[in-house]
């Protein structure tokens, strides 16, 4: 009996060493497979941050070239009849559009459906106002209806302002 207690008394120290050392090891390697997966985070984003920002970059760049004003001097054709002119506002927005879709992998899902309402509100403007006008009439008339439309409800500033902000998370 003695010698039972004896080899308890021998065994429970061992065992209560062996059970700290392998809890010890557990909580180090788990320790070690966080900060790993923290470095591979870090790294991932450190490449990945200046492709993002790029791309909102990109985004306000299309806004800015799609929204009234500038598009209109842009693509300011004075011998094109409003027909013609429509058509081709429209076409450089879709082109635009095209240019720039491979942007929607680097921004929210909000934020890219902001620029395609963008797109589609302007191509709407652009519809209504040439709408107005008689087929024969000049750039000019189209040019300014579309510019006293646009004044109150601009699309493409509210698509700015929402990126804008989000790409100020970024940062």
């Amino acid at each position: 009996m003695a010698d039972i207690f004896q080899t308890i008394g021998y065994l429970l120290p061992a065992i209560v060493v062996f059970l700290t050392a392998w809890y010890i090891l557990k909580e180090f390697f788990r320790q070690e497979e966080r900060k790993r997966q923290l470095k591979m985070l870090e790294e991932k984003q450190k490449l990945s941050f200046p492709v993002r920002l790029q791309a909102y970059e990109r985004i306000v760049l299309f806004l800015e070239r799609i929204s009234p004003g500038n598009l209109v001097m842009r693509v300011n054709k004075p011998d094109l009849k409003v027909k013609q002119f429509q058509q081709l506002l429209i076409k450089t927005i879709r082109d635009e559009y095209d240019h720039n879709l491979s942007q929607q992998l680097y921004v929210t899902h909000d934020a890219w459906e902001m620029v395609k309402s963008a797109k589609e509100e302007m191509i709407r403007q652009i519809n209504i106002s040439a709408g107005k006008h008689d087929e024969n009439a000049s750039s000019a008339e189209l040019s300014k209806s579309l510019l006293e439309m646009s004044i109150d409800k601009l699309a493409t500033r509210k698509a700015l302002n929402y990126i804008k902000t989000e790409a100020r998370k970024l940062l």
